[in-house]
């Protein structure tokens, strides 16, 4: 399930530049599905609002699953510092648009994809995924009274480490939680 879940999870984070590379290039519903009349007839922002609705189902879709994940619980006074994460990562999705624009075809696209995807995965230790803003969750960084640095994703509004008293968190991997609640 973990493993499942972490390609699941690389896939929520990656899709922009598919997209990205999907507009800048023209490319509508109509012109994967011509036989289709009505998508070849739809208004190019119709097919570029699917593109954009793709990836944040899925990330809905990970959210829900994280449920069957393992559970942990951070205690009242375990957190000893606590950092707001959000525009920390905003520059590495800006790098996925400027690559994307520059991306010429399809093969080129496929072959980027995939370096992309595969580091992505094989280095996360932390599972930034910028839509899930629009679900509104929150990113922190937080570091423990033993000193562990965890990644933490939760729709909470957390200012200080006395704020922090989660019963259910469920556990991405060593390093990063999703607080569901």
């Amino acid at each position: 399930m973990n493993f499942a879940f972490r390609l699941l999870l690389t896939f929520n984070a990656t899709p922009l530049l598919v997209i990205i590379f999907l507009v800048q290039k023209g490319y509508i519903l109509g012109n994967f599905f011509p036989q289709c009349q009505r998508l070849v007839a739809l208004p190019n922002a119709i097919s570029y609002a699917v593109y954009l609705l793709v990836p944040i189902l899925l990330s809905g879709l990970s959210i829900l699953l994280s449920s069957k994940l393992g559970r942990d619980s951070f205690k009242s006074g375990e957190v000893s510092s606590i950092e707001h994460a959000n525009n920390s990562f905003l520059p590495s999705y800006l790098g996925y648009f400027f690559v994307a624009l520059s991306v010429g075809n399809w093969e080129t696209l496929a072959f980027v994809y995939s370096v992309l995807f595969v580091f992505t995965f094989l280095s996360q230790a932390l599972y930034f995924n910028p839509l899930y803003l629009v679900f509104d969750f929150e990113f922190y960084n937080i570091t423990t009274k033993n000193g562990a640095a965890i990644f933490l994703i939760s729709r909470q509004r957390y200012k200080t480490p006395a704020d922090i008293d989660i019963s259910a968190a469920y556990r991405i991997n060593n390093y990063t939680f999703i607080e569901r609640g």
